[in-house]
């Protein structure tokens, strides 16, 4: 019995420096993401953005690189694999769907930011409910979240190209806007 009790304070100590260690080194490497994040000059402004972090804002940087080297953000949607293709097999077609034909960590980084963008960015959360509500052809849980992570690429390729910060009331045009006060 005592023999059982010294191999599990071992395995439990050992553990423990193990994940004093994992902290440790997680610590450096958001300092290394954040410092490098400060030197692209995009950070303070992708920051600015309610609910987006230093690991996914440099997540986002580094699958993309400089936002500045697109003509136009439907090219940063497309290489995340978010544009549009017709779903049909032979006689049948049933609509759209994403392509998946981009970056799947650039998907899983958007996709990671809208989810947390939904539950702390009021604008975000409103148009959650919005597309998930509307009359005409709601959207499920999953492909409202997909349609957050492009607004997200808008924002932040928006924000970027004028070189300003968030401004919450120019998150939305006054046709979204009005389609958002019928629903609610």
């Amino acid at each position: 019995m005592g023999y059982g009790l010294v191999s599990a304070k071992l395995k439990l100590g050992l553990m423990i420096e193990e994940l004093e260690l994992l902290t440790k080194q997680l610590k450096q490497l958001e300092a290394v993401m954040e410092k490098a994040l400060a030197d692209t000059g995009y950070g303070e402004i992708i920051l600015g953005i309610p609910g987006i972090g230093v690991v996914t804002a440099a997540s986002f940087l580094g699958e993309i690189g400089d936002p500045m080297r697109f003509d136009h953000l439907r090219q940063i949607c497309k290489m995340a694999g978010y544009n549009l293709i017709e779903d049909s097999s032979g006689k049948n077609k049933s609509g759209t769907k994403i392509s998946k034909r981009g970056r799947k960590n650039l998907r899983n980084v958007l996709y990671q930011m809208a989810r947390t963008m939904v539950a702390v960015n009021a604008e975000m959360k409103e148009l959650y409910q919005y597309l998930k509500t509307r009359p005409n052809n709601p959207l499920k849980k999953k492909q409202a979240l997909v349609v957050i992570s492009k607004k997200i690429v808008t924002i932040i390729y928006s924000l970027v190209k004028k070189q300003t910060g968030y401004q919450a009331e120019l998150v939305f045009n006054k046709f979204r806007k009005n389609q958002m006060k019928q629903v609610a």
